[in-house]
């Protein structure tokens, strides 16, 4: 088994195992490799031991991914901040936004999706910390943009993604993916159907998925230590 493959067995043990620890079914647990900075060589040997959900960060890198793996039949996720000149690359080529925190990126998202393709998939991207750092909407604005977002004809609001401040405590990690699951429940209490939360990362999926995780975004866990090469 390639160290890729094994990897990322060893990552779907431990979403099992936490997937136990809190009651929860193991496949109710979506795996997103997160591929940005890695070669498509690289996605490709994550494909070939099962992997088929890449997320992206980088709207140039990921358009040249999909080019070169355009024969591996991928669901393509974008997760990094949207800017307004990659709205239009990023609606025809993908099938999930994680990053969703501004009117103005869902409008053109929806405008420029094409009509032959299904809504994109969004989820809105929720500055759980209050990092000045972190993009994302602040808690107390969630629920007036989710409305908004709810109401675009090519897009389809699935839920939250939040990016909380790393911290090795797992008592500490939890309480951010606490607070994006109850916002996620009260904006289901006020009409929105979200299934999706988006949310743990390598150092702390396990806590996440405790806390109600459906999707977990997992990269150097899978691929190994990233090399950002200015980026």
């Amino acid at each position: 088994m390639t160290t890729i493959a094994s990897n990322l067995q060893a990552v779907r043990n431990a979403i099992a195992k936490a997937a136990a620890v809190a009651g929860r079914v193991p496949d109710d647990i979506a795996l997103l490799a997160v591929s940005k900075t890695f070669p498509p060589a690289a996605m490709r040997e994550a494909y070939h031991a099962g992997q088929t959900a890449f997320g992206e960060s980088y709207a140039q890198e990921a358009l040249e991914k999909i080019v070169a793996l355009h024969d591996l039949p991928i669901e393509w996720h974008f997760i990094g901040p949207v800017q307004s000149n990659k709205t239009r690359a990023i609606a025809e080529n993908f099938v999930w936004v994680h990053s969703v925190d501004r009117l103005k990126i869902a409008e053109r998202l929806s405008a420029q999706r094409p009509q032959n393709l299904p809504p994109l998939n969004v989820c809105m991207q929720v500055n759980v910390s209050g990092e000045d750092s972190k993009s994302g909407v602040a808690p107390d604005e969630v629920a007036g943009l989710a409305q908004a977002v709810a109401r675009l004809p090519q897009l389809r609001l699935r839920g939250l993604m939040a990016i909380p401040a790393p911290s090795d405590d797992v008592a500490t990690q939890r309480l951010p993916f606490a607070q994006l699951r109850q916002l996620r429940d009260k904006l289901n209490s006020q009409g929105l159907a979200l299934d999706t939360l988006s949310m743990g990362m390598s150092h702390d999926f396990a806590a996440a998925i405790v806390e109600g995780a459906t999707m977990v975004r997992v990269g150097s866990a899978i691929f190994g230590l990233r090399d950002y090469g200015g980026k």
